[in-house]
């Protein structure tokens, strides 16, 4: 299935339940295991594992596939992974606490000066 339709099918399925805060980030530079990383707030476990039931319904009904789900048990963090997409369905404290808008955004490169070394640099 084409990524754009992918992503498009697991936000609509998002929405549909209500989900808030929904991220869309673009990953494919910076991994080869997955082009976007999906993250959405619920407000309580049932929610949480509601949206991310939702999402798995959704793209099956669509033709699909997903890989697996994870999480579902607590329902605090819920993870649904579509292959080229992962979504994370998240409680607000976990999703505040792991932060992964930050995790996966590209860092600015900063200009480099003749005489520096890469030494210290990651």
């Amino acid at each position: 299935m084409d990524i754009r339709k992918l992503q498009k099918i697991a936000v609509a399925a998002l929405e549909d339940i209500k989900g808030k805060d929904i991220e869309v980030l673009n990953t494919s530079k910076l991994s080869a295991l997955f082009d976007r990383v999906v993250i959405a707030t619920g407000d309580s476990n049932r929610h949480v594992k509601s949206m991310a039931r939702n999402v798995h319904d959704k793209v099956k009904e669509a033709g699909g596939e997903v890989i697996g789900i994870e999480g579902e048990e607590s329902g605090e963090w819920v993870l649904v992974d579509l292959g080229d997409i992962v979504v994370h369905v998240m409680q607000p404290a976990v999703r505040a606490y792991y932060n992964l808008e930050e995790l996966w955004k590209v860092a600015p490169r900063r200009a480099r000066k003749k005489g520096d070394s890469d030494a210290g640099e990651e």
